[in-house]
Parts: structure tokens; C-alpha cells; sequence
């Protein structure tokens, strides 16, 4: 697909861009109206593929779960091997899409790998993640950033303390997400590994403050977020911070979300989560 609709398809899904300006934009690089939304079902995400380990997989456990927030009760998703026991435990953060079926799928993938993980819900003082779409883009742009991250540290605080946990808490976003996970680096002090895929990286100032091992990850495509690589790996490196960089070429943002039919790239996204798994492995020991 012509990278122009890809780009401009990111720049509608992460700037207040509204849908009939994107889709006249679209028509302009399609050719027509009737082009431009015969391409929209490629790019837009296809939920009825979300489920790659089925929600009954009797090799873990599943439940939604609440924890204390910043002034709200923040909702999840969990999930864990089905042998009792004691696991390290991940937080998966979502992308600006909310909670929805492919995080939780991820969520379960995190838990065949042996973790007890668990997905927030960024939305939860609105109620949770609407199927709306239109009504999730205005949600998601309502939200306070510092109350926002206040709940994701909060979740790292609950799972440390969740009797099935080893006490040991890293963390995997996404997009959006990957910024979160960066936030998390620098402000939680309990999360041990933090593991950003495509994410807006922290201010370099801040990255002094982190005390986990860090894992990003990028696709080679993704400008945008790219553009702030360098100057978050000189201070990651200036700081003296533990951490580990990938680049895949070829590869869209959003690579990894396999929802989305343009821009997965399987080959990427196998790579990128065998090394996440065993980067967490070792961290969080």
C-alpha cells in the first residue's frame, strides 16, 4: 500500500483529526470517495482476528479485575498460568484504541509465557472502553496525562502485591502504550523492566530517574516516533541506564498489532516478542 495512506492513517488515529477530513484526504490519494473506502477496511483494525489463545485456554486462568486509581476504581483484565503458584507479573498497556479484544489477547499470550499479567483500563473513570469508536477518540483526548499515569503506576503497586505475584513487576506497551511505558520507567520505582513498542519516548531530562532495564522497540517505517530515538538512547546511555534497542526495517508502526492488516509484519512481531519474553524472563527474576 502507498505509504502516504499509511502515514496519513497515522496521523488520523494519533492527532484530533476528524473523520470526514481523513477520509477526504484519503480520496485525494485514492483516486475517489468509493477508492477511498474500499482501502479503509485494510487499514482499519479487524477485531474478529484478535483471539490467537482462546479466552477458555485451560492452560491459564482469566478475570477482570479492579484496583484501586488516582481518585477512580481503574478496571483490568487478567490473566495467568493455570498451575497455582507464584509468577512475575507484567502490566500491558494498551494503545490509544482502549482495552479492547487484541490487548487482552496479548494479555493472555503474556500469561502462556508465565506471567500473571494484567491490562488496565485507561478509560475506567469513563466507564471503560466504548465500542464506539468516534466516542473513544474524544475519551481518550479528555484525559488528564498525570492522573492518567498516576493509575498505571498504581497498577504496578497492585500487581506487586497480588498473592500470585513474585513481587517482581515489568511492563509491555504499545503506540500509545509504549509511551506509557516509558512514563512508567521513569515514574514508577517498583517496575523493574519496561518494554516499549513504537512508543513517544519521556523528556531526556527524566531519564535519570529510571531505575529499570529497558527493551524498545521500533519499526523502521515509523518516522514519527522514530525521530526521538536519538536523543532518548544518548541519555539512556549518558544515565547509564541498562537497556537494549531494535530497529525492523521494513516494518510499519503499530507492526505488531496483527488486528491490523497493513501494517502487521509477522516476521517483526515473532522477533520482537521472543525477545520481549525473554528480556522479562531475565529481568524480572
Amino acid at each position: 500500500m502507498d505509504q502516504r495512506i499509511i502515514n496519513l492513517f497515522d496521523e488520523y488515529t494519533h492527532k484530533p483529526l476528524k473523520r470526514d477530513d481523513f477520509l477526504k484526504r484519503l480520496a485525494k490519494l485514492t483516486g475517489s470517495m468509493a477508492a477511498a473506502l474500499s482501502v479503509l477496511p485494510l487499514l482499519e483494525v479487524n477485531y474478529a482476528q484478535a483471539a490467537t489463545v482462546p479466552h477458555n485456554d485451560d492452560r491459564i486462568k482469566t478475570e477482570s479485575i479492579t484496583y484501586p486509581g488516582d481518585g477512580i476504581t481503574m478496571k483490568g483484565y487478567l490473566a495467568r498460568p493455570a498451575a497455582a503458584g507464584k509468577y512475575p507479573a507484567v502490566v500491558v498497556i494498551h494503545e490509544n484504541r482502549g482495552l479492547n479484544p487484541h490487548i487482552e489477547d496479548i494479555t493472555r499470550r503474556m500469561a502462556l509465557a508465565g506471567f500473571v499479567a494484567m491490562a488496565p483500563d485507561a478509560l475506567s473513570g469513563a466507564g471503560g472502553t466504548p465500542t464506539d469508536e468516534t466516542q473513544m477518540r474524544e475519551l481518550f483526548g479528555k484525559l488528564d496525562a498525570t492522573v492518567t499515569r498516576n493509575n498505571f503506576v498504581k497498577g504496578v503497586e497492585y500487581m506487586k502485591t497480588r498473592p500470585d505475584s513474585t513481587g517482581k513487576v515489568g511492563c509491555v506497551g504499545f503506540c500509545w502504550g509504549g509511551a506509557m511505558a516509558n512514563q512508567l520507567a521513569v515514574y514508577s520505582p517498583d517496575l523493574k523492566a519496561a518494554v516499549p513498542f513504537y512508543g513517544r519516548q519521556p523528556e531526556a531530562a527524566d531519564v535519570p530517574k529510571i531505575k529499570a532495564a529497558v527493551q524498545l522497540h521500533y519499526g523502521g517505517l515509523d518516522e514519527r516516533i522514530n525521530a526521538g530515538i536519538p536523543a532518548y538512547e544518548a541519555a539512556l546511555k549518558a544515565a547509564k541506564v541498562p537497556y537494549e534497542l531494535y530497529v525492523y526495517e521494513g516494518a510499519q508502526h503499530a507492526f505488531n498489532n496483527d488486528t491490523a492488516p497493513t501494517r502487521y509484519n509477522e516476521a517483526a512481531a515473532k522477533l520482537a516478542w521472543e525477545r520481549t519474553t525473554k528480556f522479562l524472563k531475565e529481568k524480572l527474576v
